[in-house]
């Protein structure tokens, strides 16, 4: 019973810790349909926007596929590799805590185990920028199919006409 009693207690701190640890979650902004299925959620193109979480003032919008029908509906389908994504400058930016390049800061499923969508940020320190990179990974075989986004990190003007760093 003790075995159990500390085998509960480490699976409990591993999901907490593992809680903590995850990437950012995104909001759904809007969806297209882009083929009907006659049984099922239609094939879609979502749109969804999350802020950095190390970088205060950035916020990236994703569009990516959503694969319908029976299997999608039910989470079984695979969707495809396309993505685009787009971030941007909404206020000051800050980090807020250091970073390494490649780090994830976005991902999601994309099939029921092995395929996920990633977005990973680089800082291109010569030109004072952030890289923002979205892709598909899998298992076996992964795409090469990717977008890129940057943002220049400037000083941003209030709508007060201050500028503020």
């Amino acid at each position: 019973m003790k075995i159990l009693k500390k085998l509960s207690a480490v699976c409990v701190a591993g999901v907490s810790a593992l809680m903590l640890a995850a990437p950012v979650s995104a909001e759904k902004i809007a969806e297209v349909d882009t083929a009907f299925k006659l049984i099922g959620a239609n094939h879609k193109i979502v749109i969804e926007a999350f802020d950095d979480p190390k970088i205060e003032g950035v916020t990236c919008h994703l569009s990516r596929a959503k694969t319908g029908g029976l299997s999608g509906s039910l989470g079984l389908a695979e969707d495809t590799s396309d993505a685009s994504i787009a971030c941007r400058q909404i206020g000051p930016i800050r980090i807020k805590e250091q970073f390494k390049d490649g780090e994830k800061v976005f991902n999601k499923r994309t099939s029921l185990l092995f395929k996920s969508m990633q977005v990973v940020r680089f800082m291109d320190q010569k030109r004072n920028t952030l890289i923002y990179l979205v892709y598909s990974d899998k298992l076996v075989d992964g795409s090469p199919k990717n977008s890129i986004s940057t943002v220049p990190i400037q000083a941003w003007q209030s709508p007060l006409g201050n500028t503020v760093k």
